[in-house]
């Protein structure tokens, strides 16, 4: 099984360049995106591969 990596709001906040209080609000809104789609959720946390697809554009099948 692989690994799957999460991001917490301190690593986006990094990666953006913006505040962590922003960053929460960013991985809220993109858990609320997944848990329409069917997949669970952990709060303040977000998949590394999911962030990376929305952010940059990136088109991969894996799950998240």
């Amino acid at each position: 099984m692989s690994k799957v990596t999460l991001l917490t709001a301190t690593d986006v906040a990094e990666i953006l360049g913006m505040s962590k209080p922003y960053c929460y609000k960013v991985i809220a809104k993109m858990n609320e995106q997944l848990e329409k789609e069917g997949y669970m959720t952990i709060r303040g946390k977000i998949s590394k591969t999911y962030f990376e697809e929305k952010y940059y554009g990136l088109q991969t099948k894996t799950n998240y």
